[in-house]
């Protein structure tokens, strides 16, 4: 049974993607990875992509959305918009770091994809985030997709986010435990060379290791 996993680079996808070859009996053939290219001002995170995908041999897709995305109103689009703090969005439902329908819009495209190579499982990488969350990650979302995805009449699929109960320290344990690089994988929404440890995703990642008590792999500066 083949599987498409939308993989970002962070911490959650690539431990995502570790898991389903080292821990849930997927084989590196039976997996395709997808990255997207939105415009997003962290793109280094496609070649924690990359990496992650050579360092298991998985094929890697890479889908270029930037110039469809390019007026989407977020921080992550828009550099006229400033990255928050995390005290900036506590309380928020919705951020600035919001992407509108974006995991709706990738969750389609990799489900066309999925159906086009025979594969009946698209995995995602959604949590419980800690701190603040978007609708697009949550439990009732993926199953209200699903209900869509279910009107299929040809080629059943079904779309799995296993993380969805977990909390960002539960991801870090288990990346810990999958032996994952943590070198190469970026939660930063900044983009620059070194994490700027003040950014929402900065702020849920060091609390998560803090909370394990690992060392992270990733510098911050």
């Amino acid at each position: 049974m083949k599987a498409i996993v939308i993989l970002s680079g962070g911490l959650d996808s690539s431990t995502l993607l570790h898991y389903l070859v080292k821990k849930d009996g997927l084989t590196p053939s039976e997996v395709v990875a997808i990255s997207f290219n939105y415009g997003q001002r962290h793109l280094k995170e496609i070649e924690c992509a990359k990496f992650q995908c050579s360092e298991l041999g998985i094929e890697h897709k890479i889908i270029n959305l930037s110039d469809f995305m390019k007026d989407y109103k977020s921080a992550l689009t828009q550099n006229s918009i400033d990255v928050p703090n995390i005290k900036d969005v506590l309380g928020d439902p919705q951020p600035v770091t919001y992407v509108p329908y974006r995991n709706q819009l990738f969750l389609t495209i990799a489900c066309g994809v999925a159906e086009s190579i025979g594969a009946e499982q698209v995995f995602f990488g959604a949590q419980m985030h800690d701190l603040y969350g978007y609708w697009d990650t949550t439990k009732e979302f993926v199953e209200r997709i699903n209900e869509v995805v279910s009107l299929n009449r040809k080629n059943p699929m079904v779309i799995l986010a296993p993380f969805a109960n977990f909390s960002k320290a539960n991801v870090a344990k288990l990346a810990i435990q999958l032996n994952v690089d943590l070198s190469h994988t970026t939660s930063c929404y900044n983009g620059k060379e070194k994490a700027c440890g003040t950014c929402p995703t900065c702020s849920e990642r060091i609390k998560a290791f803090k909370e394990i008590g690992e060392k992270d792999g990733v510098e911050y500066g």
